[in-house]
């Protein structure tokens, strides 16, 4: 995709990283200094950590940094290579959109409930929203990530004939 939509993502993880350090160390501080914690401190971090996991995913997916057994793929004429590939892409992309679909499902049934956040009373949905948003990217990326896999399994094809 375009370098603006990388942008934006890396973006979304420097500031989202920046600010659950900020939070973290603020709540340290007065812990130690004022004997006071930040109860809100734990409930904002762990929801910007879900976050922060979602797009770094995606991330990972675009710049092909994820762990991987590539040993039977490697093996395999490229025939049977491109078929993996794009066996692998259709689960990973259909895993990514159950996920947006259930994370869709959480966030409404959280608005029709109305929950709140224990410590902040915030929407509970806005945190929520992490997930579809965040496994969506995921699935974006993953589609671009196999189409091109097998653009580059194509060239190779086409240089050894």
């Amino acid at each position: 995709m375009s370098k603006w939509f990388s942008r934006i993502e890396e973006f979304i993880v420097v500031i989202t990283l920046a600010t659950m350090a900020v939070i973290a160390f603020s709540n340290v501080v007065t812990r130690n200094l004022f004997n006071i914690s930040l109860a809100f401190t734990e409930e904002i971090t762990i929801n910007l950590f879900v976050f922060l996991t979602f797009v770094g995913a995606a991330i990972g997916v675009r710049k092909n940094a994820h762990l991987g057994f590539s040993l039977l793929v490697e093996r395999v004429s490229i025939p049977i290579r491109r078929w993996l590939v794009a066996l692998i892409g259709v689960i990973s992309i259909i895993l990514f959109l159950i996920i947006t679909y259930y994370g869709i499902e959480m966030m409404m049934f959280q608005i029709d409930i109305n929950a709140k956040t224990p410590a902040l009373g915030w929407p509970k949905w806005l945190f929520s929203m992490a997930i579809p948003i965040g496994a969506l990217l995921c699935a974006i990326r993953t589609i671009e990530a196999t189409i091109k896999q097998l653009k580059e399994m194509s060239d190779e094809q086409g240089e050894s004939v």
